[in-house]
């Protein structure tokens, strides 16, 4: 079985006895968190006690607490380290405080249990690691499935993986597309919407914050203003609220608002959000067009490379530090800018059927320490759009 490389940071975390944080994994549902953590497992020699709230029809206090005390059992009977997994652990009540209460108990009483923990999209981290338990944990990421790891894992061609995605297990229905979007809406789009942010934070229109996913997913790529989505969307808001939803759907790593460059944080913040998916499959799923309609019509086409390596840069964002924005200045337009510390670094991604000015010349005569990067295309110095999805691009200087 194909084993992503947070495999061993895992395995490695779980080993070590002279490291007090409990280990924390999350990302996006079905991007196969709950399967690294049993091949982990399979690779330590420590005694270990996996458990899962999906498995127990009671997901009360009560039951991580039975959980974590059998675990303290294993480790004063044996004298030994044990490795307590719970996964999913943003689906038990109150979780954050009685996990504070769990560990902190162990700490001062030297009882060595190793916790490692679970769950759905970044949501879990608002819902109480930053709070009830600052200073007691170190993340590990999985984010959606690189086009590196699908071209191994499942053999995937370029054009497999912008129209497929990174979603490990909708592979087995590459060959029947209408199965495969079902897949898609059924078992990632709406549990992620109404168990990933409707369960977990205050949403007064969960219909208008669906209809926002489903027509940002289609817009993908494109600047759309807060006054024009609301001109789309049948349920009354306004855009104080879909800024909100675009933020909660962006921390459950399905679909998110860049914010336009400028060296001014204000700037920023005001400026109108170009729409991009977290996996290109979101965006394809959603559609509701062929694979070989998207893959041979140009226009279409361009619009998912430009997403797919928008998914590509936010997630090696999140675990490298750096933030994705776009820029536009009047007709000149460059796709990505990343930022980091000092570094700055344009990118511009050109398929067959170029429709606007590019900016970059304009950019880089504002910005003349940026990095140039061009994705496709025929101009001097480009890199294939295989060549950047694979990463074999460095992103900075």
């Amino acid at each position: 079985m194909f084993e992503r490389s947070q495999v061993s940071v895992i395995a490695h975390r779980m080993g070590e006895t002279k490291n007090p944080f409990m280990q924390v994994l999350v990302g996006p549902r079905q991007t196969g968190k709950s399967t690294m953590l049993k091949q982990a497992l399979a690779h330590i020699e420590l005694p270990y006690r996996f458990a899962s709230a999906d498995d127990t029809i009671f997901k009360s206090p009560e039951w991580l607490q039975n959980e974590w005390q059998q675990a303290r059992g294993q480790a004063l009977s044996t004298n030994t380290q044990v490795v307590l997994v719970v996964d999913e652990i943003q689906k038990i009540p109150h979780w954050p405080d009685v996990v504070k209460g769990l560990y902190d108990a162990d700490r001062r009483n030297d009882v060595p249990v190793k916790p490692i923990l679970s769950g759905s999209s970044s949501l879990l981290l608002h819902k109480g690691l930053d709070d009830s338990l600052m200073g007691r944990f170190e993340l590990i990421r999985s984010p959606h499935w690189s086009f590196a790891e699908c071209q191994e894992a499942f053999g995937y061609s370029l054009d497999d993986f912008l129209f497929h995605g990174g979603y490990p297990a909708s592979s087995v229905f590459v060959g029947d597309e209408a199965r495969w979007r079902r897949y898609m809406i059924n078992s990632v789009v709406e549990p992620t919407i109404s168990q990933d942010v409707l369960e977990l934070e205050p949403v007064r229109k969960p219909t208008l914050m669906r209809d926002l996913f489903f027509l940002g997913a289609t817009y993908s790529s494109q600047e759309l203003s807060y006054n024009k989505m609301l001109g789309q969307l049948q349920e009354a808001g306004n855009t104080t609220t879909l800024s909100h939803y675009l933020t909660l759907l962006g921390q459950a790593h399905i679909l998110t608002g860049l914010r336009k460059y400028h060296p001014k944080e204000l700037e920023r913040r005001s400026s109108s959000p170009r729409l991009a998916v977290y996996d290109t499959s979101l965006m394809t799923a959603t559609l509701q067009l062929s694979k070989e309609l998207l893959m041979t019509h140009p226009a279409e086409r361009d619009h998912v490379v430009e997403s797919a390596v928008g998914a590509y840069l936010l997630a090696r964002a999140d675990e490298e530090g750096f933030e994705v924005c776009w820029w536009r200045e009047g007709s000149a337009e460059v796709d990505f800018v990343l930022t980091q510390g000092s570094k700055v670094s344009a990118i511009e991604v050109k398929g067959g059927h170029e429709s606007r000015q590019s900016g970059m010349a304009r950019f880089l005569s504002e910005y003349p320490q940026a990095k140039r990067i061009v994705v496709g295309g025929s101009s001097s110095g480009s890199c294939s759009v295989e060549a950047f999805l694979l990463g074999q691009i460095p992103l900075f200087w």
